[in-house]
């Protein structure tokens, strides 16, 4: 099995950020790639403040804060990442822009690295046959926010061999994490569920059967679901709501995946939830308002 002591990760916005924190916090060397210093300090900064929650919430001690952010550093490169023993893609879910990444970055690393993609919907063997190195290539599958959610969704590709496997869950298992294994289908298992249900939502608010506050009230004390599925959206980003049902739709070639028009329009809108400020609610006042 791979000792893994330092993990390299490539994208560090709102989920590669997390991962680094969840890996740094583990104890684990970790190497932040993004396209521009600008992107690493942000993510950095999301660190700090991840790692202040935890330190007032008493899941980790105060003085760990300060140890675990020493133990980020970024690199300008991919090159820089050569010292990795795991490298874990956390870019935007887009499979021309993952396929870029993984092309360009396995010729850089090792023989030994594991190269792993925290895709929540594309094909893992389509992913790792990109690498030249699809036998040490998975999907590791951190929910949002990574740290605090406990499951990782475990997707070995056709290709993967059992020590790749192996060593990933060994390694999610020393993070805190608890895994599930998916067969390599489109969107795995969480999000095969999840994402369809927020879809049918948004064609229940776009065909007029309930407004937002009543959807959202509906399953939050109907389903005792911590979130309403609109809010969730916009937590989770519209974006990649539609990305992952235009995956789901492509893949299996079922009218059940169709993405919703009214969802398509937000998003052509440029209102891709809490991350732009305006979604199915807008967030640029004191107090999320409806925004239909």
């Amino acid at each position: 099995m791979a000792d893994i002591q330092t993990v390299g990760v490539i994208g560090a916005g709102q989920m590669g950020a997390g991962i680094a924190q969840v890996c740094a916090a583990a104890g684990y060397e970790v190497l932040l790639h993004d396209v521009s210093p600008e992107k690493v300090e942000k993510g950095l900064e999301t660190v700090r403040c991840g790692l202040a929650r935890a330190a007032a919430r008493g899941t980790i001690a105060a003085e760990g804060v300060d140890a675990a952010l020493g133990r980020i550093r970024e690199v300008a490169d991919y090159a820089g990442l050569e010292p990795a023993d795991l490298v874990i893609e956390a870019a935007t879910e887009d499979e021309t822009t993952k396929l870029a990444i993984f092309r360009e970055v396995a010729p850089r690393l090792r023989p030994e690295t594991l190269l792993a993609s925290n895709t929540s919907s594309i094909s893992i063997t389509r992913l790792g046959a990109a690498t030249g190195r699809p036998e040490t290539f998975i999907g590791l599958h951190f929910m949002n926010p990574a740290p605090v959610m406990k499951l990782v969704e475990v997707i070995r590709g056709v290709a993967t061999n059992q020590a790749t496997y192996d060593a990933v869950v060994a390694f999610a298992h020393a993070l805190g994490k608890t895994t599930t294994d998916s067969e390599d289908f489109p969107a795995f298992i969480v999000n095969r569920i999840l994402i369809p249900m927020i879809n049918e939502a948004v064609f229940t608010l776009y065909e007029g059967v309930g407004d937002v506050t009543a959807i959202d009230t509906a399953m939050k004390l109907g389903a005792n679901h911590p979130m309403g599925p609109l809010e969730l959206a916009d937590f989770i980003g519209l974006d990649s709501v539609l990305a992952i049902m235009n995956v789901l739709y492509d893949g299996l070639s079922d009218s059940k995946y169709r993405p919703c028009p009214l969802l398509v329009k937000y998003v052509e809108a440029g209102w891709l939830g809490r991350k732009t400020g305006r979604g199915f609610y807008d967030y640029r006042g004191d107090v999320p308002v409806p925004t239909r």
